[in-house]
C-alpha cells in the first residue's frame, strides 16, 4: 500500500489517539478506519478474496483512496462480487458499468474482472492448482492465493524497505495468469497479499503490526492456517 508517491517519505505518524500509523493512514478518516480495521487482516472467503483482487486491478494507476471511496457502488455494480453472478456478465452488463458512476469506468479493468470471475469458477474444477501444485478438484481463488504464504513475512522499519513484489507473488501471478486472470502482475498480487494478511508489510512501530494473528513482529508465523 503506497498513498505517498511524489512526496517526502515520513515513517509513522503518532495520532491523537497516541496510535502509530504510516503518512497514508494518517490522512482522512476513512483511511484510518480502513488501516486501523481490514488492511492486512486475513479473509478466506472466495468472494471475500475475488473482491479484493478485482479491487486491486482497478486500483493499478491510482490510489487506494480513489477505490475505497467508491467500494460500495463496485459491490453494487459487482452483485457484491459474487464470481458465479459476475461470470454471467454479459455486453449489456459491460455496457451498464461504463456508464456507472460509482465506479472507475475503464472497460479494460472491466472486463478484465468478468473474465477473472469466470476463470475463479473454472479452479473449482481443476486439480493440482496452487502453490505446490498439490490442491485438489474443488478448491477455490482464495485457497490458490493463500497457498503462496510465504515461510517469513518482511518486517520493515521504513518504507523504503518495504518490498513490491516477492518470488510467491512472481509465482502467483504466473499461476493465476496461465489460468486466464488478468490485471494480476507481481505488484498487484503483492499489494492483494498485503491487503489479506498473507505478508505483514505494517511498519515495525506501528500499532497493527501483528495484529494480524499470523506473524509476529519479527515476521515468523505465528500459525499456518490457512496456508497449507
Amino acid at each position: 500500500m503506497d498513498e505517498t508517491a511524489g512526496e517526502p517519505l515520513q515513517e509513522l505518524v503518532i495520532g491523537e489517539d497516541g496510535l502509530a500509523r504510516p503518512l497514508w493512514a494518517s490522512r482522512h478518516q476513512d483511511l484510518q478506519d480502513y488501516y486501523d480495521h481490514e488492511w492486512g487482516m486475513p479473509l478466506y472467503g472466495e468472494d471475500e478474496v475475488f473482491e479484493r483482487l478485482a479491487l486491486e486491478g482497478f486500483q493499478s494507476g491510482l490510489s487506494w483512496a480513489t477505490i475505497l471511496r467508491r467500494r460500495e457502488g463496485f459491490r453494487r455494480a459487482f452483485a457484491c462480487f459474487d464470481p458465479d453472478a459476475v461470470a454471467r456478465f454479459d455486453e449489456d452488463d459491460v455496457a451498464r458499468l461504463l456508464a456507472d458512476e460509482g465506479i472507475i469506468r475503464h472497460r479494460g479493468k472491466i472486463e478484465a474482472t468478468i473474465a477473472n470471475a469466470r476463470a475463479a469458477l473454472a479452479l473449482r474444477g481443476t486439480e493440482g492448482i496452487g502453490a505446490r501444485g498439490d490442491l485438489p478438484a474443488g478448491s477455490t481463488l482464495a485457497d490458490l492465493v493463500w497457498s503462496y504464504r510465504p515461510p517469513r513475512s518482511p518486517a520493515p522499519r521504513t518504507f523504503s524497505e518495504v518490498p513490491t513484489t516477492s518470488e510467491e507473488s512472481r509465482a502467483l501471478a504466473r499461476e493465476l495468469k496461465s489460468r486466464g486472470f488478468r490485471f494480476v502482475g507481481p505488484t498487484t498480487m503483492y499489494a492483494l497479499m498485503e491487503a489479506l494478511g498473507i505478508v505483514d508489510t505494517h511498519l515495525v512501530g506501528s500499532h497493527r503490526r501483528g495484529s494480524s494473528g499470523l506473524w509476529d513482529e519479527s515476521g515468523a508465523p505465528r500459525d499456518r492456517t490457512g496456508a497449507d
